[in-house]
């Protein structure tokens, strides 16, 4: 009698070129600390350009950060495939070039292969989109990905929490972005209200 096992749970992280290297990075940190979870990283040319100017890192310092790196030109790879069960896609950051691409559907790298897959296949796409501020190329664009099920999530720092630090207000992002994939216990703390808030 033939058994099925469980796929494992993957999750395809992508770094593109706009600023907020650190989110993509600090999604993968957050990944490799909770377990459970295979991340399968892809970096654009710009992206990696990013990652050096802003957080001085080298493909030796990040790629050890995920489980499997693929080359963004390698469209044959296991991602660019519906037959490859994840769990779904983060592009953190995503540029407005790679918004677009998805949008149109071009498909003309890997990342923009996969993120259509993601689509395609009804799987979670979430796009941390960095651009400020928007013309009206880019806003059609997050509508039109709107529309085929992706989730549009500007990583906008939040200030009722009283972030101390740059880095509490990335852990926070990053928090909110992995609770949409319900991987385990929520990482973000619930809202509880204002206390002494007057009617």
């Amino acid at each position: 009698m033939q058994t099925h096992t469980a796929a494992p749970r993957r999750l395809i992280v992508a770094i593109t070129g706009a600023t907020g290297a650190i989110y993509g990075i600090r999604l993968l940190e957050t990944l490799r600390r909770l377990g459970g979870v295979e991340s399968h990283l892809l970096i654009s040319s710009a992206g990696w350009l990013n990652i050096q100017h802003e957080l001085r890192l080298s493909k030796e310092d990040v790629h050890p950060l995920a489980d499997v790196v693929h080359s963004v030109r390698d469209v044959g790879a296991s991602v660019a495939s519906g037959s490859f069960a994840t769990d779904g896609m983060v592009v953190a950051p995503c540029s407005m070039k790679t918004l677009a691409s998805v949008a149109h559907g071009f498909s003309d790298n890997l990342i923009t292969r996969a993120a259509d897959v993601t689509l395609k296949e009804r799987r979670r796409l979430v796009l941390l989109v960095r651009e400020t501020p928007f013309n009206l190329a880019h806003l059609r664009n997050m509508t039109a990905v709107t529309e085929m099920g992706g989730v549009i999530f500007p990583p906008l720092p939040a200030f009722y929490n009283q972030p101390a630090s740059i880095d509490e207000m990335v852990d926070h992002t990053v928090a909110r972005v992995l609770d949409l994939f319900a991987l385990g216990p929520a990482l973000a703390p619930a809202w509880a209200g204002l206390r002494g808030a007057q009617e």
